[in-house]
């Protein structure tokens, strides 16, 4: 019966890979078309791969700046097929280490989606910092995936 439930669960991760393209979230657009932000971002990393429902996931978000920054705001703001439907508001020195020098920095964002919150779809992340007196320092957006967990086995456990 134990080898039953393993075969099933293994049939089911092949299908789902088979299905489900991994998360590159190295593509992400500035709000406006020009990008010209205080902030500029380099890259995006999201640990696991495939955010998983009911389970940690980080966002990491490479970025530089050519002025120093001392505190600000993060506002998250998550779409499902474009309605939204959640925000959150973080400090920026929550996200990073304050007082932000010139140079290279990385916001790092940490989350645990609901178990209710469905899976295999497309999700779309927009943050926007503010800080020091100036309404947008950057604001990117990027789509996500999340995959799901059978039994306490997820795909990103593969």
């Amino acid at each position: 019966m134990d080898t039953v439930a393993t075969q099933l669960k293994l049939a089911l991760l092949a299908i789902s890979l088979l299905f489900l393209p991994f998360l590159q979230a190295t593509n992400f657009k500035y709000c406006d078309n020009g990008g010209n932000y205080v902030v500029k971002v380099n890259g995006i990393d999201i640990s696991p791969n495939l955010v998983v429902n009911g389970k940690p996931a980080t966002f990491f978000i490479s970025t530089s700046t050519g002025q120093a920054i001392s505190r600000g705001k993060a506002v998250i703001d998550v779409s499902y097929f474009g309605f939204h439907i959640y925000q959150e508001t973080h400090p920026l020195c929550e996200e990073t280490s304050c007082p932000i020098a010139v140079g290279n920095f990385v916001l790092s964002h940490n989350q645990v989606l609901p178990r209710l919150t469905p899976s295999v779809s497309s999700y779309t992340l927009k943050m926007t910092l503010t800080g020091d007196g100036i309404p947008q320092l950057t604001c990117i957006s990027f789509n996500f995936k999340i995959g799901f967990s059978v039994s306490g086995f997820s795909i990103s456990d593969a």
